[in-house]
């Protein structure tokens, strides 16, 4: 399968994985591969890429409204000091995945995430380390060449459970990575690959 026309009316060629669903459409174009060094904002991919374990990305996008409100923007440090009233306000909070373990996880990687920055300045510096401090460029062709782990993900994954972090398997740090920017996994043929190549041109 390779990128299509979008059948919106939109005549810029897509990845084909985000159909049009116009909130899905939107994270392809603006977000999605764009390359991230902002930890906030990598805390939150991690913790909603762990929540959709077992479920389809346009829920999590649904939710992420929900998730930003109820993690209190994904401020690491607020996030980390979550205790037992946070986490039976998450339980039954219907805007998120009321998922005892996925929540439990967010609160225990926080904390895992705190003692990462302490001990390498920022955890972007310590994801970036897992692809050399830049973007892998993944140059696919088709939907069928895009890998659902690499060596680099496996090692990204070891280390964070390593650590203590949960729900970071090594298709989750790959999802994570891709989406993030660690790896350019646009299609060649989609109007976004070249724009998230400049993108990171200038950031590297």
């Amino acid at each position: 399968m390779t990128a299509h026309d979008n059948p919106s009316g939109d005549n810029r060629v897509r990845c084909p994985w985000c159909g049009s669903d116009p909130l899905y459409r939107h994270y392809h174009d603006r977000e999605w591969g764009v390359p991230v060094d902002d930890d906030r904002h990598l805390f939150e991919m991690l913790v909603l890429e762990g929540a959709q374990a077992g479920l389809s990305w346009l829920t999590i996008l649904k939710k992420r409204e929900n998730y930003r409100r109820a993690f209190a923007g994904f401020a690491i440090d607020e996030v980390a000091g979550f205790g037992d009233a946070d986490r039976q306000r998450l339980l039954t909070d219907p805007g998120i995945v009321r998922n005892r373990l996925k929540i439990d996880a967010a609160i225990r990687n926080a904390r895992v995430v705190l003692a990462i920055r302490e001990e390498f300045g920022s955890l972007s510096s310590y994801l970036w380390r897992f692809v050399d401090g830049r973007p892998v460029d993944g140059a696919r062709r088709t939907m069928a060449e895009i890998p659902a782990r690499t060596g680099q993900s496996d090692a990204m994954s070891r280390d964070l459970k390593r650590r203590g972090c949960n729900f970071v398997g090594s298709t989750i740090c790959y999802a994570l990575m891709q989406a993030t920017g660690m790896v350019n996994d646009h299609l060649v043929d989609c109007f976004r690959y070249e724009e998230t190549r400049q993108v990171a041109k200038k950031m590297f």
